[in-house]
């Protein structure tokens, strides 16, 4: 009787268990997108903007329930989440430029599609006499890392609302020991007569990550600790361009950036982006942040006169 009764119950399991239907609806990727891009300061003298680079763009689609966008797919990808179709960009290369700039919009159950539009915007930049001579001195001069004071290295967010080291700062002489490349490495800003260039002299190697986080610098080894590497040191132009993140003047920051081109050279750190915000800058002391190779770290370095 008990097993009449037991199987009795497991069909009735089995059978209600048959019942059950699973959907997840509609999976149409969202469609019609469209990427519309207000370049500040557009007219007829002037149809590529007002010389700000500051872009505002929109996006719009059906069945979008969430957005990501890359600015500049000549840098890379670099998906930024935003959380409505909305987004503000400032442009800081030089000159008249066109970038492709994608947008990504995602829907039900995960689903996604893409949209590209090309933009062309122009970006001119006058930083103020006091930066280009405080740098440069006027003609050349040359910066080292400043290993006598806490916090002339650190790191934390990359983010606009928190531009300190507040995940971890070093103390005095902190990487003598492990990496002295560090404070050995000789940086000289110069004026030219097409510009500006930078002439990174290392004779202990250059401070860095390997591999991809080198940030292509020549002769960096594709794997290994980070620490000091052979680096035969290098010259390269350098450009002022407006700080292109939206930290606030009273963090400080002097809304300045300094823009190495190409990859043989660098400031303080090998594992940084090209561009590096001028937080502070006197004749005789420069703060500088940067992000870095990884993705959402912001370095900070605490510069002297040599």
């Amino acid at each position: 009787m008990f097993r009449l009764i037991f199987f009795a119950g497991a069909l009735l399991a089995f059978s209600g268990c048959e019942q059950e239907e699973y959907s997840l609806g509609d999976l149409t990727p969202p469609s019609n997108i469209e990427i519309t891009a207000q370049i500040v300061g557009v007219s007829t003298a002037t149809p590529n903007g007002d010389g700000s680079g500051d872009v505002n763009f929109t996006i719009k689609a059906t069945g979008a329930l969430a957005y990501k966008i890359d600015f500049d797919a000549s840098d890379g990808i670099s998906l930024v989440h935003l959380t409505t179709g909305k987004a503000s960009r400032k442009y800081t290369k030089l000159g008249t430029n066109k970038y492709t700039v994608t947008a990504v919009v995602y829907g039900k159950g995960g689903t996604s599609s893409t949209a590209t539009k090309e933009i062309t915007v122009q970006s001119n930049f006058t930083p103020d006499a006091s930066i280009i001579n405080n740098l440069t001195g006027g003609t050349s001069k040359t910066w080292i890392v400043d290993k006598t004071v806490a916090g002339h290295f650190g790191v934390g967010p990359w983010e606009d609302g928190t531009p300190s080291p507040i995940w971890w700062a070093a103390g005095v002489n902190e990487k003598v020991a492990c990496c002295n490349c560090f404070y050995t490495t000789t940086f000289t800003f110069a004026k030219t007569a097409s510009g500006y260039s930078l002439t990174v002299v290392s004779p202990d190697g250059v401070f860095t990550k390997t591999g991809a986080l080198a940030g292509g610098l020549p002769g960096v080894p594709d794997g290994g600790d980070e620490g000091c590497y052979p680096y035969a040191g290098g010259t390269g132009a350098f450009s002022f361009v407006p700080s292109s993140t939206g930290v606030s003047p009273s963090a400080p920051s002097t809304k300045t950036a300094i823009q190495l081109s190409g990859v043989n050279t660098y400031i303080g750190y090998g594992s940084l982006q090209k561009e590096l915000e001028i937080m502070v800058l006197s004749s005789d002391y420069m703060y500088l942040r940067a992000q870095g190779t990884e993705t959402g770290n912001a370095w900070y370095l605490k510069m002297v006169p040599k």
